[in-house]
């Protein structure tokens, strides 16, 4: 190294109220004799973008967790643009603390990015409850397989779980990579299937009827497909009444309510004996919606009964549940064209604040 000097520069560093803290930084600078550049010495104290200090990134980034970029940019004075880099820095962070997975159960999911069918993968650690993977091109077996190839053979092969919907190239690039895991399907897409089918009734059974019959039935679809209990006051007396009036959505509905016991069992036998009697309460009843249902659940039922065994309770909720999540990001930012700033949204959303 030759000569150096020094230089002063003026580093933002805090933010409180109106208040902006700076620091004022000598930075050397060296002139190397070997190939004749002149280098700044490096901080660590300083982010990607050495005018703020990693301590204000972190700021920023923690912001961002519950504030728009627009908003933080407008209350702390920044480009839009400068915002969205130090989040960006700061997601990063978080994922290098948080460090690499080895997952021993896992759900697999996949979210819309954009109109047109356009769909990303979404991988989470259930039993650590965050996710760890958002990728591929698509929901196909090809994008399901990028996954493991990602988390590595030998990681891959000390999975015991993975939960999923019943989407079979899921099913098969999990076969292909994980042979020793169970896949279990997800509950609340076996119960969204059966939501559906009980919706098909109600509108067959409105078509069918004519006149003031119809009045209990109009407007209801919300009211049979939630839960009973999670029902106001006034919807509980609008299903009390359509149940009253009409005695095919009344089976229809009492048969919905109890299909959820199915994963109450320890014991495949005892689940299979109760879907069995489920199964044979549909004789005579007209529901065909339901019969197909039924067919469905029989030709999937390996992935269902696998939740009896002991090993494989977990959450079923956290799947939906990180959907509904990203949900709230995408809406939030009036969509996100950047793909590689979601992934880091999406990764990050269960993580600790730094």
């Amino acid at each position: 190294m030759g000569w150096y000097d020094r230089k002063v520069r003026r580093v933002r560093d805090l933010s409180c109220g109106d208040t902006r803290i700076y620091l004022e930084l000598e930075v050397r600078r060296v002139e190397c004799r070997d190939c004749g550049k002149v280098k700044r010495e490096q901080l660590d104290f300083l982010a990607d973008n050495p005018l703020y200090t990693k301590r204000f990134a972190y700021y920023v980034g923690r912001r961002c967790r519950q504030a728009t970029i627009k908003d933080v940019a407008k209350e702390l004075a920044l480009d839009w643009h400068t915002v969205k880099a130090l989040e960006m820095q700061y997601m990063q962070a978080q994922l290098a603390r948080a460090g690499t997975p080895v997952p021993r159960a896992i759900g697999i999911d996949e979210i819309s990015i954009r109109k047109g069918h356009t769909y990303r993968i979404v991988v989470s650690d259930l039993i650590r409850g965050r996710p760890i993977w958002f990728g591929g091109e698509d929901r196909s077996e090809a994008s399901m397989s990028a996954f493991y190839a990602w988390l590595g053979a030998r990681k891959s092969s000390r999975l015991r779980l993975a939960v999923m919907d019943m989407w079979k190239p899921f099913r098969l690039a999990t076969q292909a990579h994980a042979p020793q895991a169970a896949i279990l399907f997800d509950k609340f897409h076996i119960m969204r299937h059966l939501g559906e089918a009980l919706d098909t009734i109600r509108k067959r059974e409105y078509a069918r009827l004519s006149g003031r019959d119809r009045r209990y039935i109009k407007g209801q679809k919300y009211t049979l497909l939630s839960r009973r209990e999670n029902l106001t006051l006034d919807g509980k007396r609008a299903l009390k009444a359509l149940l009253a009036a009409n005695k095919r959505l009344n089976t229809a509905y009492v048969l919905k309510e109890s299909f959820g016991q199915l994963w109450s069992y320890e014991r495949e036998g005892w689940a299979r004996r109760f879907f069995e009697n489920w199964r044979a309460s549909l004789k005579w009843q007209r529901l065909e919606p339901y019969e197909k249902f039924a067919v469905m659940i029989d030709r999937h039922w390996d992935g269902i009964a696998a939740y009896c065994r002991p090993e494989n309770k977990v959450s079923l909720g956290f799947v939906e549940g990180l959907n509904n999540k990203i949900r709230v990001i995408q809406r939030r930012a009036y969509g996100l064209h950047n793909e590689d700033y979601l992934r880091l949204k999406v990764l990050t959303c269960m993580l600790p604040a730094l």
